[in-house]
């Protein structure tokens, strides 16, 4: 699949759970294209499905891997991608360290797992496939009190978490706190998780973005409006080379992670 029709899909799949994406790219510019500086996804950490069994698909389209970053307190491992073309987006893959939560939260994620067929992301649609299992609310509540990345995954499987705007792109914002402004006085909510803003121009990056919105989610027993997926805001600094930074910022990321949790207000 050319790397156009794999975005194109996913941004589509995207829409479907994040209907404020459109609205807020009108608002942002009402000429011309948003341009997205990276796109992110989550997996378990598992044979068949770990983060770098998604970066293959990526890697055959020419990415290649960058820096590595780690989240203690999350139990998580993340890695970006890069493409030698620069309009396209960078890549942020994700994946929680199963074996490091409790045994309730094992059990849940192994029969999750146990309904995958083999081979299940070795097609590249399965990027954008959505909830390849059952899952019951009572399970997603359990692994929600442990982990919300763990029952964000479980609820709404593979597709893009959050897409990026490049606030870098944007003719009409020249600050990351501007395009704040106008999307609070446009009644969108923010994550406030480490600040309003998180990083800085001495990181070389600041970052943004909306709380996830709700979806009304099938799980096997009932329907519950849980938080979906979020909309990410990033301004990128020159570093000494005088080129724009690509990289991201740990702190900073894990803020970001926050977008999906019901709890990330303040």
């Amino acid at each position: 699949m050319k790397i156009d029709a794999l975005f194109a899909k996913l941004w589509l799949q995207y829409l479907e759970v994040t209907p404020c994406a459109k609205p807020i790219q009108k608002l942002l510019c009402d000429e011309g294209e948003v341009i997205n500086d990276h796109v992110a996804f989550r997996t378990y950490a598992l044979p068949d499905i770990r983060l770098e069994d998604l970066a293959r698909h990526f890697t055959a389209l020419g990415y290649r891997y960058k820096d590595e970053y780690q989240f203690k307190l999350k139990k998580l491992r993340a890695r970006y991608l890069l493409h030698p073309d620069p309009k396209v987006p960078k890549v942020f893959i994700s994946e929680l360290k199963v074996d490091e939560l409790s045994s309730s939260a094992q059990r849940i994620i192994g029969q999750l797992y146990q309904q995958l067929p083999t081979g299940y992301m070795k097609e590249c649609k399965a990027l954008y496939s959505g909830r390849p299992w059952h899952l019951s609310y009572q399970d997603y509540q359990t692994l929600l009190s442990e982990s919300e990345y763990a029952a964000w995954l479980a609820a709404f499987g593979y597709r893009a978490n959050h897409f990026t705007v490049s606030v870098n792109a944007l003719k009409s914002f020249n600050t990351l706190e501007d395009v704040n402004d106008v999307l609070m006085e446009n009644g969108y909510q923010l994550n406030l998780s480490g600040g309003l803003i998180k990083g800085s121009r001495s990181d070389m990056l600041e970052q943004s973005s909306t709380l996830a919105e709700h979806v009304c989610v099938n799980f096997i027993d009932q329907k519950e409006l849980i938080p979906s997926c979020f909309y990410e805001f990033a301004l990128r600094y020159p570093d000494a080379s005088g080129k724009l930074y690509q990289g991201f910022v740990e702190a900073s990321a894990d803020k970001i992670f926050d977008s999906t949790n019901m709890r990330a207000t303040g």
